[in-house]
Formats: structure tokens, sequence, C-alpha cells
């Protein structure tokens, strides 16, 4: 009895060491991030993309309510690596006085970075293309790269220096030298379509007949709207429109390349048998508006055209074809990434919530992970000296065209809350003289033509200020729990 039992604890012992062994062996699923550059999906932005649409959004889920919580480069890239609302990471704004590429976030954000996580579970990890701003690189040629700390200078010539190509054909190379005993994450970010619209040679011709679209709040006047929004001319002079329309086709034409870019990832995973155990997330930063409210071009704006962004992924547990209306942020994307590399969400500081489980788990669980409401804030960038081709308006004002047209000024400041769950309804507060209020009510007016403030009852707008006041201040779990 006495041997049977040292041979039965030996067995147990055995089993369990290799229980252990293989548990550690258990390999991680790949992940790629495609984050473009200013690319909307309000506006017709994903039109050029039927490669994308073909191979991730047919292949997987499409987001059909994915939203940034802050419409500009710096600030949203940071809420990216993050996870984090702007007022918990600091970066207001693409200005240095915004702390965008600071010290500040070098010493106090950067370091808690998603990518951060993943290379200390060692996985491999590639970026390449633009990472923040202040630092010239939303350019397609002329540009400097950092190459693993590297200075590295580019020119103008096509084959070699053309970034969106150079981002992918250095991330095939990257593929091809990868060790298969551990997984990857890769993130690339071209410049497209982010201005100024420079496209490869071979689709410079294309879509010459496109214009951007005249439907919804194009070319209309800013009544009832926040100070800045009143300013412009309205209907738009006709150098305005061929202006916003030949920016809108160059959007498009940038965007070709990118097309390309995924189907030919999409192909080396294939030959390199990695597809089927790769996660790949197609996105945008914020949105982008051409014409509307009378406004030529750019983004930083409140409204649905600049926070809408487009969302499509693809992997492993995840059924084709599958479109999500649940509300997801730009701040889920690190949470979600961890979810699938299997690091305990409890652990880590982020605000965002990881949306995995709404992409693998069957329809009736997946109601529970439904956020009620979400806040989108922004703080305005201006010059402290009056623009010298728009005198009339004063200081304060920046990105401003030549017939005193101005997209962004300091008191474009703003806090917003947006719901969808048992309403859709967007409620702002501006941080100005006026502390002007905009309500819309998207089921009845889904293009913000009336600020309904003055309509609503008072008793609603109590309920949204405070959840206002909540979400501002919230962090961590705070966030993600606001009643």
């Amino acid at each position: 009895m006495a041997s049977a039992r040292v041979v039965s604890t030996c067995l147990f012992v055995a089993l369990l060491t290799c229980t252990l062994r293989c548990s550690q062996c258990v390999k991680l699923s790949n992940i790629i991030l495609i984050l473009t550059d200013d690319q909307d999906v309000e506006m017709g932005g994903m039109t050029p993309m039927k490669k994308t649409k073909a191979l991730i959004g047919d292949a997987g889920v499409t987001f059909s309510n994915a939203f940034t919580v802050t419409p500009l480069c710096c600030p949203s890239r940071s809420s990216i690596l993050t996870g984090k609302y702007p007022h918990n990471h600091l970066v207001r704004n693409n200005s240095i006085s915004g702390n965008c590429s600071s010290t500040t976030w070098q010493k106090e954000a950067e370091p808690f970075a998603f990518p951060v996580y993943l290379n200390k579970l060692r996985y491999q990890t590639f970026y390449g293309g633009k990472y923040l701003n202040q630092v010239g690189n939303s350019k397609y040629y002329n540009y400097t790269l950092s190459a693993n700390g590297k200075e590295e200078k580019h020119g103008d010539n096509y084959e070699k220096d053309y970034l969106t190509d150079l981002v992918l054909n250095r991330s095939l190379h990257f593929l091809e030298e990868r060790s298969p005993s551990h997984p990857f994450f890769m993130m690339l970010c071209p410049p497209s379509p982010h201005s100024p619209w420079t496209a490869a040679p071979h689709y410079q011709q294309t879509f010459s007949d496109v214009k951007a679209p005249r439907n919804g709040s194009f070319n209309m006047p800013g009544k009832g709207k926040h100070w800045l929004l009143r300013q412009p001319a309205n209907p738009m002079p006709n150098s305005s429109v061929e202006y916003l329309d030949n920016a809108y086709r160059r959007r498009w034409q940038t965007l070709l390349s990118v097309d390309d870019m995924v189907e030919q990832l999409i192909k080396k995973l294939d030959s390199i048998k990695e597809l089927s155990n790769t996660y790949i997330f197609y996105t945008s930063d914020h949105g982008y508006h051409t014409g509307q409210f009378s406004l030529p071009i750019d983004k930083r704006q409140l409204y649905e055209f600049d926070i809408r962004i487009p969302l499509l992924v693809r992997g492993p547990g995840i059924k084709p074809k599958l479109t999500l209306q649940s509300p997801v942020l730009n701040i889920d994307l690190s949470m979600t990434i961890l979810d699938i590399a299997g690091v305990n969400l409890s652990t880590v500081n982020m605000d965002g919530q990881s949306f995995l489980p709404q992409m693998v788990s069957a329809p009736s669980l997946r109601n529970g992970t439904e956020r009620p409401f979400f806040l989108v804030e922004y703080t305005g960038e201006g010059h402290s000296s009056e623009d010298p081709s728009c005198p009339k308006l004063g200081p304060g004002l920046a990105e401003c065209f030549p017939d005193c047209v101005c997209e962004d000024a300091f008191n474009n400041t703003y806090a917003c809350v947006r719901t969808l769950k048992d309403a859709n309804l967007q409620y702002c507060e501006f941080a100005d003289n006026e502390s002007f209020v905009e309500v819309y009510n998207l089921t009845s007016d889904p293009h913000q033509l009336e600020n309904i403030v003055k309509k609503v009852d008072p008793a609603l707008l109590q309920i949204m200020n405070q959840r206002l006041i909540k979400l501002e201040s919230c962090t961590g779990d705070s966030c993600r729990n606001v009643k």
C-alpha cells in the first residue's frame, strides 16, 4: 500500500509538472495595430479601403460606434498608448505647452504605455511611422526617422523614401527576421491621410471626379453654436470649396497605399503561417471634416465627423462579417490588447476597458460590458498675438485660413458627455467667458444642426452636468463605473 501511495504521488507530481510546463508553452496570439492619421468614417473616409474592408472587416468585426476621446493627433495617440483620458495623461493638444512629446510625458506616461507591458511578456515589438507630434512627422518624403535610436534621413525618391511603403517594407522585414519562439506586436502608423496629402505616383490621378459630400451639415451656418463656429462666412466662398474638394480627393489617393499595405501584410502573415494566430486592428486617431458648418478642413471639433473613427478587427475567435453597435473608445485599445496578451487587467492603471469579450463572446454575454456614457475632451490652441491675415478676430486663435476662417482657439476648450445606450445624446460645456453649452439629440438630428439646450428639460441638463463632473475627474475604475 505504501509503495502504491508513493507511485501515485510521483505520478501526480509528474502530471503537475507536465501541466505547468505545457501552460508555459501555450503560444500567445500575435497582435498588429494599424493606426492611420486623420481618417474619418462619417465623411466616407473608408470608401477607398476596399481591400481593408474585405480582409479585416469582412473577416472579422466592424464597430459601428467607435470614438476617439479627443479629436487631435497628439492627445489621441497618447490616449491610445496609455489607455487614459487626456485629463490623466495630461497631453492636451499638439503644442509643447499642451504637453505634447514633453519631458513630463516621457517620464510619467511613456513608461506605462501598453507596448512596455508586451515587451515584459517577451513579445517582439515593432513600431513604424508617426509617433506623436512636435517632430515634423506628418510627412511622406523628406523626413528624419529614429531607427532604433539612430537618426536616419530620407529624401524624395519614391522607391526608397515614400513613408507609407517604407513602413510596410520594414514591417515585412521584421516578420522575416522575428523569432518564431515568441509572439510579436506591431504598430504601423502611416501618415495617410494627413496633409500634405502626397499620394504615391501611380495613384495621383485617381478619384479625379470625386468631391466632398454635400449632405448633412456641409456649408451650413454655425447658428446656435460656440463662438468659433459662428465666425465662418456662409455660404463658403468658391475658393474654399475648391480647396476642400481637392483636399478630399488627395486624402483618398494617399489611402490607397495604406490599402495596399494591409493586403501585403496579410499575404505575408499567411505565407509564414501566422495569420490564424494574429489579431489585426485597423483604426484612426480621430475623424475629420471637409466643409461641415462652413469649416474648410481640419479636426478638433466636438461633432460626430471629428470624434467618430473607423475600427475593424480580425483574429482568433472572432466570427466573420460581425457588426457590433456597443460604443468603444480609443482608450479601450490598450486594455483589449493587454487582455489578448493575458495580462491581469486589475493590475493595470488605465481608464479604458477591454472589448475582447464583445468580439469573442456569444451575443447573450456581450451586454454586460457596454458602457452607458463616456467623455470627449479637448483643450483649444491659440496664439497670443492676432493673426495678421485675420486681425478682426483678435488674438487667441489658430489654424486660420486666408479668408479669415479659424479652426481653433484658446476658448475652443470643451468637455462632452456622449451617450448611446438609453438616449442618443451629446452634452458639451465650454471653458469660456460665456460658459457655453451645446446639446444634441442625435436620433432626431444626426447632423447636429440644432443646439437644443434651451428646449431640454432642465432636469436632464442637471443629470448630464453631474455625469460630466464625475467623468472629468475620473481615473481607472471610476471612469468605467460612473453612474
